[in-house]
This record gives C-alpha cells, sequence and structure tokens, in this order.
C-alpha cells in the first residue's frame, strides 16, 4: 500500500479508536485496527450469451424491417405526394388553392371590416379611439332601487336600463352591458357612420339616390310604397329614417357609405365592442345588437367636436327631437320636458334611447331595452313606468 493512503487509514482509524476510548493513551505503537467484519456477497448468475446473442438478433431484425418498410413505402408515397408535387406542375391547373380561405375559414360570413377588397373581423379600438367614454360619477343607488323595486311587477320582463346624469356624471346601470337585440336603434349608429363620412367628404347630404326595388324593405316607413325609381336625398333619407323609422330608407343609407362593413368598422373606430349590424332591416329576428351602454356613448358622443361638427350636431338633433313614436320614455316624462331619441320595436324586444331636457335645466341620457314574450305589452308598460321615476328623481 502507498504511503500516503496508509498514513489516512491509520489516521482515520486512530480517530474512531480515541472517539470510543476517550481516556487511553493511543500511540502508534499500542494502536490495533478494528477488525472489519466478513460480508458474504451471492454469487453473480452467470451470464446466458446465447439469449444475449438471440435478443440482440430479434432487436435488429425488428429495427432493420421497420426501417426497410419506410424507405419502400412511406418516403416515396410522401415525396411522390407532398414534396415532389411542391416542384412539378400540377396536372389539375383549372384548380387553385385559397390560401385565405385555409388561414381564415370564416371570413366569408363573420367579419365586421373591410380592407383592400378583403373581409376580415377586427376588434374595436381601445388606443385611441374616436369617441370618448363617459365620466362616470357615483351609481345611483336610491334611483337603481326604485326601478329593481317596479322589476317585480314585470316578471317577463327582462330590462336593461342605463341612466347618466351630464352635471354630476352619476349614473344607473341595471344590466348595462347585457348585450340586446337592437332593432330600429341600431338608427342611431347608422346616422352617426352617415354623417362622419360626410366630414370626410366621401359623400354629401345632397346626393341623391334613386328608390330601386332592391331596397325596397317592409315593416316601419312609407317609402316601400313610393315609385319606383324615385329619388331622395341623403338629407331627407336620414330624416325619414329617424322620424318614420323607415327601412327601406335605412338601406338606402347603408348601401351610400358602403354597407353594414362600412357601419361596423365605423364603430370598431369609436371605440365600442358590443354594437353591430349583422343584417338588413328589417331585421325581425333581432341579428343586430347593441347595449344600453354603447347606444348611452353614442348619445353623448353626438356633442363631442372632435367626433362631429356643430353642423353634423345641429341635424342629427334636429331628426332626433322630431321622432314620431312617442309612446315610451317619452310617455313618462314631466309636462315641458323635451325629448332627443330613437325607438326600436320588434315582435322580442323594445326600446328607446335618447337626451332628456327637463323644465328646470336638467339634462341626462337615459336607454332603456326590455325583452319580452312577442309583442306584449308589458314591455311598454315597464318602460313608461320607468321613465316616470327617473323623470321624477332627476328633475327634482
Amino acid at each position: 500500500m502507498p504511503e500516503l493512503a496508509r498514513n489516512y487509514e491509520e489516521r482515520y482509524y486512530y480517530k474512531e479508536d480515541i472517539h470510543y476510548n476517550r481516556h487511553r493513551t493511543v500511540t502508534r505503537e499500542n494502536y490495533t485496527r478494528p477488525a472489519v467484519p466478513h460480508i458474504k456477497r451471492k454469487p453473480l448468475p452467470k451470464r446466458n450469451d446465447a439469449q444475449i446473442k438471440r435478443n440482440q438478433l430479434i432487436s435488429r431484425c425488428i429495427s432493420w424491417s421497420v426501417m426497410l418498410c419506410i424507405g419502400l413505402f412511406i418516403l416515396p408515397t410522401g415525396f411522390k405526394n407532398v414534396t415532389g408535387a411542391m416542384f412539378s406542375k400540377t396536372p389539375y391547373s383549372s384548380v387553385k388553392t385559397d390560401y385565405r380561405e385555409l388561414v381564415y375559414p370564416t371570413h366569408n360570413y363573420l367579419y365586421n371590416s373591410l380592407f383592400l377588397d378583403e373581409l376580415y373581423l377586427s376588434g374595436a379600438e381601445t388606443k385611441k379611439p374616436a369617441m370618448i367614454q363617459l365620466n362616470e360619477g357615483k351609481e345611483l343607488t336610491d334611483l337603481e332601487n326604485q326601478i329593481k323595486n317596479i322589476m317585480p311587477m314585470y316578471p317577463s320582463i327582462h330590462p336593461s336600463v342605463f341612466v347618466w346624469d351630464y352635471e354630476t356624471g352619476n349614473y344607473v346601470d341595471i344590466n348595462g352591458s347585457e348585450i340586446f337585440s337592437a332593432a330600429s336603434i341600431i338608427k342611431i349608429p347608422v346616422l352617426l357612420q352617415l354623417f362622419r363620412s360626410i366630414e370626410n367628404n366621401q359623400i354629401s347630404l345632397y346626393d341623391e339616390m334613386p328608390l330601386t326595388e332592391y331596397y325596397r324593405s317592409g315593416g316601419s316607413g312609407n317609402l316601400q310604397f313610393k315609385a319606383a325609381n324615385s329619388t331622395y336625398t341623403l338629407d331627407q333619407l336620414a330624416r325619414i329614417m329617424i322620424t318614420d323609422s323607415d327601412n327601406s330608407a335605412t338601406n338606402m343609407i347603408m348601401s351610400k357609405i358602403g354597407s353594414m362593413t362600412d357601419v361596423n368598422q365605423g364603430i370598431r373606430d369609436w371605440g365600442l365592442k358590443h354594437t353591430q349590424v349583422n343584417n338588413w332591416l328589417p331585421d325581425l329576428t333581432g341579428t343586430n345588437f347593441t347595449t344600453v351602454r354603447d347606444l348611452a356613448t353614442m348619445l353623448y358622443n353626438i356633442e363631442n367636436p372632435d367626433f362631429l361638427s356643430m353642423e353634423s350636431r345641429e341635424k342629427i338633433f334636429d331628426y332626433l327631437g322630431h321622432v314620431k313614436n312617442n309612446r315610451l320614455i317619452q310617455a313618462g316624462l314631466g309636462q315641458g320636458a323635451s325629448f332627443l331619441h330613437k325607438t326600436g320595436d320588434i315582435g322580442k324586444m323594445l326600446g328607446d334611447a335618447g337626451i332628456v331636457f327637463t323644465p328646470n335645466g336638467k339634462k341626462y341620457i337615459v336607454v332603456i331595452l326590455a325583452n319580452r314574450p312577442y309583442n306584449s305589452p308589458a314591455g311598454k308598460d315597464f318602460i313608461v313606468k320607468a321613465s316616470g321615476i327617473i323623470y321624477n328623481y332627476m328633475a327634482r
């Protein structure tokens, strides 16, 4: 044994001996190495070399068989059908691959924007939206509770209510972000996009359009009964779209400004997430949708000078101030109050949205939408009742 290893071994056993013999003087001469117990070890099993060679042979055979199958069948087929097709001319030259269809399989029916003649789905602008959001103060819980107290009186009605005070920013929000069918209230964003297009010099308010069979639509409005090819200015069409809720006029305006796609793109640019036009009017099944919060934001931005000019605002207020349907929110207002608004009515939903001016100078936005059993009069009764409660609270 080398000297260094022997010294290390002796030092190890020397320390161990001192640990157990603390009172004994140990020197190199009287040190004895502790006995190491003998451990019996089991003999290793004998190798079966024949079995090992046999297993190795089987493994090699399987591996070579798999490699042979891949080389003879899979690789040639893959090269012929995939790799080879990439470098050789196809025999079916009339068949074209629509790669956009592969990447965006829903773009033909799920879209809200048009860019370079391509349809696509875009989200709402959130960094620099064209509209400014309502500056909300505190929630008017007293008024909110008063409205909620009458809701059990109309168990078949599911409402959404939003009220906003211009002076304080205080508000009421009952199901404010819940999506409802818009019915004819969708004509508010159509009207706003019309004037945005005018201010961008894309069209003029005095451009004329002929009434063709393509635009003639049923439902509300009398334009459907007018003579074919009679012409109307966009000013006339916008007025009857709002005051008479004329569906034919609405479709003509939407077609003029770029159809539903242009309106939806405008709504996204405004920063609104929950309003969309999906169908030409009349939309009796309620596929066009919105929320009371979105509608309140639209009404508020009519007076936003960065959104619309003063001339556009005066025209829009003129239209909204002459709506002929006064049976909903307006029916609950006190004497002397004025109301700029737009109503909506389909079988399953009834609604009204506008700006109220009270005789004592108060001004507030109110939007009420009510899902109801088909054409149930309870929807109208609820809106009138809720409107009266809101007016008495806000005008005091």
